[in-house]
């Protein structure tokens, strides 16, 4: 017998030859560091696109990633290969520790498809030591 994942895929193979593409689209918020001045979008970017490892070559995207940085505020990364976002995560804390700026933001997830960067929330600690 067999089960209708397998029948579609082998439709799909004998009528267009290939699989559809697997598309992959996440993006990376920084706006908060940028607008104080702290995170260079345009460095970033550079970082990821000399970075991004394809069939285990670093700096050749070619077709298959895309890098588009959208303003001041958020680069997108489109992949038609398989690619994790726990990936762009590791790229983005590495940049981060390059600048010595791991120290002052963090990467938060804020949805599934979308990382944010944002400064840690030092004042809290700071008003607890005065009260001590």
């Amino acid at each position: 017998m067999v089960s209708p994942g397998t029948a579609l895929l082998s439709y799909l193979l004998t009528a267009g030859g290939k699989a559809p593409a697997v598309k992959h689209k996440f993006v990376i918020d920084y706006s908060r560091p940028a607008t104080d001045g702290v995170f260079d979008g345009a460095d970033f970017e550079k970082f990821l696109h000399d970075r991004i490892k394809v069939e285990g070559k670093s700096g050749q995207l070619g077709e298959n990633v895309k890098i588009v940085r959208d303003g001041n505020t958020k680069i997108t990364v489109t992949s038609n290969v398989p690619f994790s976002k726990r990936y762009l995560k590791y790229l983005t804390k590495k940049f981060l520790k390059k600048n010595t700026l791991r120290d002052w933001i963090r990467v938060v997830a804020s949805s599934k498809d979308m990382y944010e960067l944002r400064f840690y929330n030092i004042a809290r600690d700071g008003e607890e030591e005065d009260e001590e």
